[in-house]
């Protein structure tokens, strides 16, 4: 079937007579991108199409439409006059259609202003399943009413249903820069949520979309990534299971990726990075002795390079443990001896115990060893505070 253009002007403007008319001389010569025959022409009123997504971690939402103009197709500077003139406030009439005159405006020109979402989300706090949807709005002055309707097919409200409607929310509008094109977009992007924005003229009106599942939805696909190529070797089970380890969500299941990321009969391989990730799992989990077991065994790993100690001491200075750190620099020496950034390390080490006189003469030890300019210059920076006394 095809889908027909009304330039967006017609639909508050027109009496019933003359809507029904250019409607229905519509409907024999154009559609949304106004094609006559086998023809492309132009978008009527010039009103072109517009789609914008937004990624909100894994989900996507995507609102698609078509973008009136503040100066009208013949030049009108409609400036001053959108809101409650072109566009109505509260409900409205449209001359022609089955909503009478509890019709809402459709949120662009054309067809429906159509917003998808991947994965159930909440808009303005509310639940909004996932799926396409019939974006609509009734204006006011001090507050909207966002429509999401069921029917995302129609041609704009003319056949708006109240019954259809999955979520009605309630937002805000404020000032904005000036659009001479309606437009939508996104800002405060995190992982979990988004700010849907209307833009047109002098005005805005934001709306929030939040995934409360956002870590579920990673973990979820994890699972079944996992289940293909990224679970045939160790690093792919490490990665996820440092994933929730990080983001501190589904730590026994992570746990068991752990284990099987050290497992060879699982595609699993036994190193430094595999055992630290285990033995973060297994204290995050209150296993603590098992935790201490894998940490040494992981400290003593072949593949445990002066840097992967030396990495794993300044984590736990972080953590405020200056004691443990210090044992894994002394380990770092025994292990590697005057190897960089070993010296760093007893630096750091005996600073964050109050011992600056050997802090300093292990970092100018580590400043004959730098291997480029930006480390010099930093061990330089932390002879100076040593020597006067201070902390690093």
């Amino acid at each position: 079937m095809v889908r027909k253009a009304l330039r967006f002007s017609s639909l508050w403007a027109l009496p019933a007579p003359a809507a029904l008319a250019a409607i229905l001389a519509l409907m024999t010569s154009g559609s949304a991108a106004a094609q006559v025959g086998s023809i492309t022409m132009p978008p009527d009123g010039g009103n072109q199409r517009a789609i914008v997504t937004q990624g909100i971690g894994l989900v996507r939402v995507t609102i698609d439409y078509s973008s009136p103009h503040v100066h009208s197709p013949t030049g009108e500077d409609r400036r001053g006059k959108i809101w409650g003139g072109l566009v109505p406030y509260g409900m409205a009439s449209l001359g022609f259609g089955t909503c009478g005159d509890q019709c809402p405006w459709r949120g662009g020109a054309n067809e429906n202003t159509v917003f998808t979402t991947t994965h159930d989300i909440k808009v303005q706090g509310q639940p909004l399943p996932a799926g396409s949807y019939g974006l609509h709005f009734v204006p006011d002055r001090e507050e909207w009413t966002v429509i999401f309707s069921k029917t995302a097919t129609s041609w704009g409200s003319f056949t708006y249903d109240a019954k259809e409607d999955a979520l009605r929310v309630k937002a805000k509008p404020g000032k904005s820069d000036y659009h001479e094109d309606l437009t939508y977009g996104f800002r405060d992007r995190k992982l979990d949520h988004a700010t849907a924005v209307l833009l047109w003229e002098d005005l805005e009106l934001p709306f929030d979309i939040t995934v409360d599942n956002a870590k579920d939805l990673y973990v979820d696909n994890m699972r079944r990534e996992l289940r293909s190529s990224a679970g045939f070797t160790w690093v792919g089970w490490n990665t996820a299971a440092n994933y929730c380890l990080q983001a501190k969500t589904h730590l026994d299941e992570a746990l068991r990726w752990a284990e099987i990321s050290i497992d060879p009969s699982k595609g699993g391989q036994v190193n430094f990075t595999t055992l630290s990730t285990l033995a973060d799992l297994q204290g995050a989990n209150n296993l603590a002795t098992e935790a201490k077991k894998t940490r040494e065994r992981a400290l003593h790993d072949p593949t445990a390079g002066p840097i992967d100690l030396h990495q794993y001491g300044r984590s736990l200075l972080a953590q405020k443990k200056a004691t443990e750190a210090m044992e894994v620099f002394q380990l770092n020496a025994k292990l590697h001896p005057d190897v960089w950034p070993v010296h760093v390390g007893l630096a750091r080490g005996y600073a964050a115990l109050g011992n600056k006189k050997e802090a300093l003469a292990h970092a100018k030890l580590a400043l004959k060893q730098a291997p480029d300019p930006g480390n010099r210059k930093n061990l330089e920076t932390i002879i100076q505070k040593l020597e006067a006394g201070q902390d690093i």
